[in-house]
């Protein structure tokens, strides 16, 4: 019965072509728009570290200023001194810890027909790839000493392996950085978190960087931060060392507590620096830090604006209009064949029935809305794409969750449109038409 009914729905739809187009159009404008802002919520509310959720946690210290609060949000830096992350660094209380922040290099081969190009790079420790589980394929990190002296070695992304090497195995090869020969020690694999959970300072949805440094080569290379840097005192040395023992706040510290009684004592941990750093006059603020899992990392960083949900609630409203418009023509359409349903109501057939059939007839007009509202998600989210520039690369897509809830969408919007209009029809008196049959 299902499939005459939905036989008979494509008969209605072709004899009435204009009016169908009409209300497929509105379900798929509707469903197209909202899915475009959907999608894009859903995308930038994912956390890419969930499954370590429990485990991660970003570190903050209040070294702000003593007459203000670095920031309205918690009042913490979001980014620690280079000297605190050093202290912090001889802790050997975490099970992984990363200090790290992001740099730029002029990067070129030797004797290549590569021409030199400019690449993100992340300085960082060793426990970088342990930390956020990183796999490569092949060699691996480098050693704990180049932590805190330098060694000139790096590890490359797959997409700059196979850029500069073919995808071959690299391990041993020279890759010149800033006019500086680097040894490759490892290639990683792809490996793209969305948001970038560890580095949300400096762009939630940029790509990851191409290629791996140590974080021992900040004073011989005199490595700046290419990502925020503030600070509120400039300290008493000059030059590089100046800036290395500043107030300034450029670096990101994560640490791997794997139960209870680590992180009670990482607290406690901290605690006593702070205090022994009041000590000294620095920290003159209240004893304050954080250690922030990633998921309240995202929310503390509003990785997910409000704009980005009241907008998301704006374009269901919108959806609404669009279903409000496809009733008025459903309700048309029905009422034009209300001399029908009185013929079938004549012969026998029941009012469960007639609602039955148009209400296959609305739905089968959502499915349509549904897939033409499928491409122009596609296009919106494509045009975001564009007009961003690479920054929304990670997140502008839609992957089948998205896809299949935009039919769900349409089929809701589409039952919900055609409810009214097919129970006014299945209400119809028979008595009324066969008078004029």
């Amino acid at each position: 019965m299902i499939g005459y009914y939905i036989s008979l729905a494509l008969r209605s739809l072709r004899r009435t072509p204009t009016l169908s187009a009409l209300m497929v159009a509105a379900i798929a404008v509707g469903v197209g728009a909202s899915m475009t802002v959907l999608t894009l919520n859903y995308m930038m509310s994912q956390n890419a570290l969930e499954h370590k959720d429990d485990v991660l946690f970003a570190v903050q210290l209040d070294s702000w200023d003593v007459n203000e609060a670095a920031n309205t949000t918690n009042e913490i830096p979001w980014q620690l001194t280079y000297r605190d992350a050093q202290a912090l660094l001889r802790s050997d209380i975490p099970t992984h810890q990363v200090a790290m922040h992001r740099y730029g290099f002029t990067v070129e081969l030797e004797e290549s027909a590569i021409r030199p190009y400019t690449a993100d790079i992340r300085v960082t420790t060793r426990d970088f790839f342990n930390l956020f589980d990183i796999p490569f394929i092949y060699g691996g990190t480098w050693e704990k000493t180049a932590d805190s002296s330098p060694m000139q070695v790096v590890i490359l992304s797959k997409a700059t392996n196979e850029k500069l090497f073919s995808g071959e195995d690299s391990i041993g090869e020279t890759v010149i950085l800033n006019s500086q020969p680097f040894t490759v020690i490892g290639v990683i694999d792809t490996w793209e978190p969305s948001p970038k959970v560890y580095d949300v300072n400096n762009g939630s949805f940029t790509k990851v960087e191409s290629l791996f440094v140590p974080f021992g080569l900040h004073r011989k290379l005199e490595i700046y931060s290419w990502g925020n840097t503030n600070g509120w005192d400039s300290g008493e040395g000059e030059g590089y060392e100046g800036f290395l023992q500043s107030e300034s706040v450029w670096i990101q510290y994560w640490v791997e507590l794997t139960n209870k009684e680590q992180k009670t004592e990482y607290e406690n941990f901290l605690t006593a620096y702070i205090q022994g750093q009041k000590d000294q006059g620095r920290f003159e603020r209240p004893l304050k830090f954080a250690l922030s899992k990633p998921s309240e990392w995202l929310v503390l960083n509003e990785v997910l604006s409000d704009d980005n949900r009241v907008l998301g609630w704006v374009s269901l409203a919108f959806l609404l209009v669009c279903v409000i418009n496809a009733v008025a023509l459903l309700l048309a359409k029905f009422l034009r064949k209300a001399p029908e349903a009185g013929v079938r109501r004549a012969l026998g057939a029941s009012r469960n029935a007639i609602f039955t059939q148009h209400l296959i007839e609305s739905s089968t007009i959502g499915i349509l809305g549904g897939i033409a509202g499928i491409l122009l998600a596609f296009m919106g989210i494509s045009g975001i794409r564009y007009l961003a520039m690479g920054q929304l690369d990670t997140v502008a897509r839609m992957d089948w969750v998205m896809v299949i809830a935009a039919i769900g969408l349409a089929l809701i919007a589409s039952l919900l449109a055609g409810l009214y209009p097919a129970w006014r029809i299945s209400r119809t008196n028979p008595s009324i038409y066969l008078k004029t049959q």
